[in-house]
């Protein structure tokens, strides 16, 4: 069996399960607690801040651990908008995230907050000037994704951030998706606030993090004991925190290996596309994650061919596993202008580190092999 979905999840590295053993047996300390295994708890996890904050350049004090990805964007975009006092007007775009997505319209909703939504190219790019555009002397946030889980496109997040500073607006990226694969930095990317998420860097699922600069008002979301510097309360998931801060070191020391997957994902794409000529490739191909394929195969069923795929031993999927078992067209297809009846046919391929120029012409006969399979039965 391939594993060919790591943009919904990853397997847990050996060595984050080894770092987060021991709090999960002797050290099993509160953090809170001021007794001996309570400090240990507590030096662990400021080792870790200490070890995240290191990836991005940024202060310890300026981690923030969340329960995941969704969580971290949720604290960035309603916890910076509703603590900002300039204005009421937030921007991000039509293929963002549904954790960025449903904290915008609840800021709109609930308090009465103006959106604006960018639209996005064929390729699923930002154009700069719409966002200059949709700026006000208001505008309080804008968040918008580092690259796209669901078609691997890379914003020019630096472009963007620079202009909603401009303006003195604040700008959160979704690097849920690319931080494995592509430098992080809150210097670097001219950003106020960074999301990430432990499942998709070889941690267990249930642990995140929001990089916000110091000097960034954020209101909780999370009311209660305060515990991460009255940022977001409840207790710390120590183990999770643990095993995060060593999956994301590992990951950063791997990024250069992440290379060799343009060939592999390159390879794939022209294979498909030779067998499959009608194959519609999503996504931009020259601002693109490492090991992101996504196609959408006109004239059949995106979970059909899944099924099919599954059979012929290559696990995959039709895009974000947050949004899996909706009876609906992806949101982000149907931005690049893809029509509904083929958006329906998505198919995501995201390559594990290890794979290879080797595993191309196997995957490419079992796809062309599957689409195959589910045409004939729709005939």
């Amino acid at each position: 069996m391939l594993y060919l979905d790591t943009a919904a999840t990853t397997p847990v590295r050996r060595e984050a399960i080894e770092a987060m053993w021991p709090y999960l047996t002797g050290d099993f300390g509160n953090p809170s607690s001021t007794h001996e295994l309570g400090r240990r708890a507590a030096h662990a996890v400021q080792a870790a801040r200490e070890t995240v904050a290191h990836q991005v350049g940024a202060r310890a004090s300026e981690v923030v651990f969340t329960s995941g990805g969704t969580e971290a964007d949720n604290l960035a975009v309603k916890g910076i908008a509703l603590a900002e006092p300039r204005g009421r007007h937030v921007v991000t775009s039509a293929i963002e995230h549904e954790a960025v997505h449903e904290s915008v319209d609840h800021l709109r909703r609930l308090h009465g907050f103006d959106v604006s939504i960018l639209p996005v190219d064929a390729d699923g790019l930002i154009d700069p000037v719409d966002l200059a555009q949709s700026l006000r002397p208001e505008t309080t946030l804008v968040s918008i994704q580092h690259a796209s889980n669901e078609i691997g496109t890379i914003q020019p997040i630096r472009r963007l951030a620079d202009l909603a500073h401009e303006v003195g607006a604040r700008f959160h990226t979704d690097a849920v998706q690319s931080a494995a694969d592509l430098k992080l930095g809150l210097d670097e990317l001219g950003v106020d606030a960074i999301s990430i998420a432990g499942h998709k860097l070889g941690a267990p699922k249930g642990i995140g993090a929001l990089i916000v600069r110091g000097g960034v008002p954020l209101e909780p979301v999370l009311n209660g004991g305060g515990q991460e510097r009255e940022r977001r309360s409840g207790t710390e998931n120590v183990p999770g925190i643990v095993a995060l801060a060593t999956a994301f070191a590992l990951a950063a020391l791997e990024r250069p290996r992440h290379n060799q997957l343009v060939a592999v994902r390159d390879a794939i794409i022209a294979g498909v596309r030779e067998r499959v000529p009608d194959a519609l490739v999503t996504g931009s191909r020259s601002h693109r994650l490492p090991g992101h394929v996504s196609f959408c195969f006109p004239g059949t069923s995106g979970e059909a061919v899944l099924l099919e795929l599954e059979q012929r031993g290559i696990v995959c999927s039709s895009g974000s596993a947050c949004a899996a078992g909706r009876d609906e067209p992806s949101a982000v297809l149907l931005a690049l202008g893809i029509p509904p009846e083929v958006a329906q046919t998505a198919v995501r391929i995201t390559l594990p580190l290890d794979a290879t120029p080797a595993w191309v012409p196997e995957i490419v006969e079992r796809v062309a092999a599957g689409i195959g399979a589910v045409r004939a039965l729709a005939s």
